[in-house]
């Protein structure tokens, strides 16, 4: 894979790295994923990365169900 280099100003760099850690990922990693995200925005490829996502989340509402009007409360 190729390497690319950027100039971003200290404050941003900090705060990406501080985003990045709390997501546990590289920063490399975030940068990568948000420019795979912005330049493949057309790809269906998302609605299985949200798929996947919530099934990993393992919810359980346990039974619980919401009217719209309740859902839009939140």
């Amino acid at each position: 894979m190729p390497n690319v280099t950027i100039s971003i100003d200290e404050k941003t760099l900090e705060a990406s790295r501080t985003y990045a850690k709390r997501h546990n990922m590289s920063l490399n990693g975030l940068i990568r994923k948000m420019l795979e995200q912005c330049v493949h925005r057309d790809s269906i490829d998302w609605l299985d990365e949200c798929f996947a996502k919530m099934d990993m989340a393992q919810g359980d509402s346990k039974g619980k169900r919401w009217t719209r009007d309740e859902l839009y409360d939140i």
